[in-house]
């Protein structure tokens, strides 16, 4: 399958850029500078991101050490939008790694995947992007309800339960929470929507039942990831916000 020059893709981007851009000014939305900002980044960004990754195809033992990098910067995303501090980024690194390295190791192992950076590679990437949203979400609902519901978890604490059993009602919420977008992108692929592997399966050549077959793969893993990196954020944050309310004062409950 052969695709436009670059040039050509340039003008398509310009075009659709022109389409945006005269949406937002007819409906009076004022985001146009954030949308010409975001478009130069993810511009710069990817360019970066294929020279790297260009290189890494050359050099396949760079894989490691780029995931490494997308960990923790994954990790440093979720700990900004949960707010919970610096001090709190290897409880929130030790369950997206953990997650991430569950959701790969039984496709690895089973051979459903080959062990080369071409394969290894963007299917990691993107099981480690669901893991960091997991977590966020999870995180950030977590943080919220114990602020709100505080007087309960205190009533808790009263009562003789650890910081950690004093929210742990909280924390399943945010973990069931958390997962309702992986599930309802499992739900609705190729339904609703086609899914990114399977379009770039086909834009790259493969047949519909390959498409498919690797899809059905990056679905499994990253609901698998997401599960595990909800519980393993909420388990990590539990007992640290069941001690102190957030942006509150030190309780006398016990860390559990």
């Amino acid at each position: 399958m052969n695709y436009g020059s670059v040039g050509q893709t340039a003008v398509a981007i310009v075009a659709l850029a022109a389409i945006t851009l005269l949406g937002m000014q007819l409906s009076g939305v004022r985001q146009r500078a954030d949308y010409a900002g975001a478009v130069l980044r993810s511009l710069l960004q990817l360019v970066l991101v294929a020279l790297v990754i260009a290189w890494i195809f050359r050099n396949p033992a760079g894989t490691f050490l780029y995931l490494a990098i997308m960990l923790l910067a994954a990790t440093a995303t979720s700990v900004r939008r949960i707010g919970c501090g610096r001090r709190s980024f290897l409880r929130v690194l030790a369950p997206i790694a953990v997650a991430t390295g569950l959701a790969v190791a039984p496709v690895v192992a089973s051979g459903a995947l080959p062990l080369a950076a071409q394969s290894l590679l963007p299917f990691t990437a993107q099981v480690i992007g669901g893991a960091m949203t997991a977590a966020s979400l999870s995180g950030t609902r977590f943080r919220e309800d114990a602020s709100d519901r505080w007087d309960v978890v205190e009533g808790y604490l009263a009562l003789g339960a650890t910081s950690r059993q004093a929210v742990s009602w909280l924390g399943r919420r945010a973990v069931e929470r958390s997962l309702i977008p992986s599930l309802d992108q499992t739900r609705s692929a190729g339904l609703v929507v086609l899914p990114g592997a399977f379009v770039g399966m086909l834009l790259g050549g493969a047949s519909p039942a390959q498409a498919a077959q690797i899809q059905l793969l990056v679905l499994a893993a990253l609901l698998a990831a997401a599960t595990w990196s909800a519980i393993g954020t909420v388990w990590m944050l539990a007992p640290g916000l069941g001690t102190v309310r957030p942006g509150g004062k030190v309780t006398s409950g016990s860390p559990g």
